[in-house]
């Protein structure tokens, strides 16, 4: 699967693909062993983050065009200090960040919710309200090969859950208000065009 990597330099981010790339909306695969390959994916994908022209709090495989189970996520300042309140899974993750999480999974989510608006880097340009549990509990695995099961809460859940739409070919723009999808739908279409546009240079 990390095979094509072989292509790109180490000390350069991939680009994200926005709307209309195919990775987007598949579904990933899950990863099994952590492989010299995947660390080496999972560093390419943070660059990507971290490097981005808009500054985000995560990224998901998909979003550089490959369909395997990996997100990084970066919710805290350069410090990593958790906010006040912070709960246990934020307290174990916020020193960790920016971190790749393998195979992540929300196995289970409070009744109560929250609308916030968000964005992504695969669609600039467009934001929306999206209604999420306020706390998620999150199991994943870190790149040592360490399982993790913690609770989390704030920009962290929204964020988990966001990235781990991202692995089953879901985008927050599916989760929006209908006349908010109506209100984008030519800056989606704009997206789409141009990622088709890209796709045929590259190929």
């Amino acid at each position: 699967m990390f095979e094509f990597l072989k292509q790109f330099k180490k000390d350069r981010p991939m680009r994200i693909v926005v709307n209309g790339h195919p990775a987007l909306r598949a579904k990933s695969a899950p990863i099994g062993e952590i492989t010299a390959e995947v660390k080496d994916f999972a560093e390419k994908l943070t660059r990507s983050l971290l490097e981005s022209e808009v500054q985000g709090v995560g990224l998901a495989a998909p979003q550089i065009g490959v369909n395997t189970r990996m997100i990084v996520v970066k919710t805290t300042g350069d410090d990593g200090r958790s906010r006040p309140g912070a709960l246990p899974g934020e307290l174990i993750l916020d020193p960790l960040m920016p971190v790749v999480l393998i195979n992540p999974e929300i196995v289970d989510a409070s009744q109560e919710t929250s609308c916030v608006e968000e964005g992504c880097l695969s669609l600039p340009g467009v934001n929306g309200h999206v209604t999420r549990p306020v706390t998620v509990v999150l199991h994943a695995t870190l790149l040592d090969g360490q399982e993790i099961t913690a609770e989390c809460g704030g920009l962290l859940a929204r964020c988990l859950q966001h990235e781990i739409d991202h692995l089953d070919g879901k985008l927050f723009y599916d989760r929006i208000p209908a006349e908010e999808q109506k209100a984008a739908d030519a800056q989606m279409k704009k997206l789409a065009k141009r990622e088709a546009g890209l796709r045929r240079i590259q190929s």
